[in-house]
This record gives C-alpha cells, sequence and structure tokens, in this order.
C-alpha cells in the first residue's frame, strides 16, 4: 500500500468542528471555493491523513481526519469546476496546537499555517505532520483502523 500524503484542512469550529465529524463519522469536504485548495483536494487519495485545523475561534490543530474516497465533483456546485472528499474522523489530539506555538516552533517556520495562512487545503510535509502530532501529545496507533 502507498504512503499516504498528509495535509493540512481548516474549518470555523461553528461551522464543523473535529467534535461533530467524530459524532458523524464522515463529512463531504465540499465548498471550496479556492483553485489551489481545489488542486489539493483533487490530490488527495483514500488513506491521506489531515491536520484538521479550528480557523478563526479556537485557531489550534485539534485533530486528525483520514481521506476515505477519491476526490468528485463538489455537489454544493454542480456543474462547477469543484471538487470534493469523504473525510472521516482517525483521533482527537491530547491537547490543541495552537497557532501561537505553531510560531514559536523554529521547525515549522515554513508550515502552511505560516506560510500560506489564508488556505483552507494545504499540503504538509510527513516531517511536519509528526511533529505538530508530538507538539500535541499524540501518537498514531502503529495499525489504523479500517476506515468506514
Amino acid at each position: 500500500m502507498a504512503k499516504p500524503q498528509y495535509w493540512l484542512i481548516k474549518s470555523e469550529p461553528s461551522v464543523y468542528a473535529y467534535a461533530q465529524l467524530e459524532r458523524e463519522g464522515r463529512t463531504e469536504w465540499s465548498g471550496v471555493r479556492n483553485f489551489e485548495a481545489r488542486n489539493n483536494l483533487r490530490a488527495m487519495k483514500p488513506g491521506d491523513l489531515c491536520l484538521y485545523y479550528h480557523s478563526n475561534e479556537d485557531k489550534a490543530v485539534v485533530g486528525v481526519a483520514r481521506v476515505l474516497t477519491s476526490p468528485t465533483e463538489d455537489p454544493t456546485a454542480p456543474g462547477e469546476d469543484w471538487a470534493s472528499v469523504q473525510m472521516g474522523p482517525l483521533l482527537a489530539l491530547q491537547k490543541p496546537v495552537t497557532l501561537a506555538t505553531v510560531k514559536a516552533t523554529p521547525a515549522l517556520g515554513d508550515f502552511p499555517l505560516i506560510t500560506r495562512s489564508r488556505l483552507s487545503v494545504a499540503p504538509v510535509t510527513a516531517e511536519h505532520f509528526q511533529h505538530v502530532l508530538e507538539l500535541g501529545g499524540t501518537k498514531l496507533p502503529k495499525k489504523l483502523p479500517k476506515a468506514s
């Protein structure tokens, strides 16, 4: 099986919090209206892992989501050139990693929250992904559970 790619995805907690994803078990990641973010959605593959960032209100990475499907047409924009994927929860971080912590961490100086702060879907290096997990006191399970 191919190694997963890593991503940063953002949602305002009042719109769609990570806890809601945990309750629902999956969601359509749709409504993205930025061409670069759309192209990043189109690059996602089932099994890819996403740092889930609460924007605007909490300003913290709070969980890890998993891409469940290949990209498809965005159902919120029929006939238009936008994309979406199904996401599922993997695990909440033991402690949120705030934007302030990211900015204060030299190893994350080129992390997308800093370099591409307005982008809602951005690629993340494996090193950055792991570093954020460490800051959040979180380890991925050795064997990831099957996606539902």
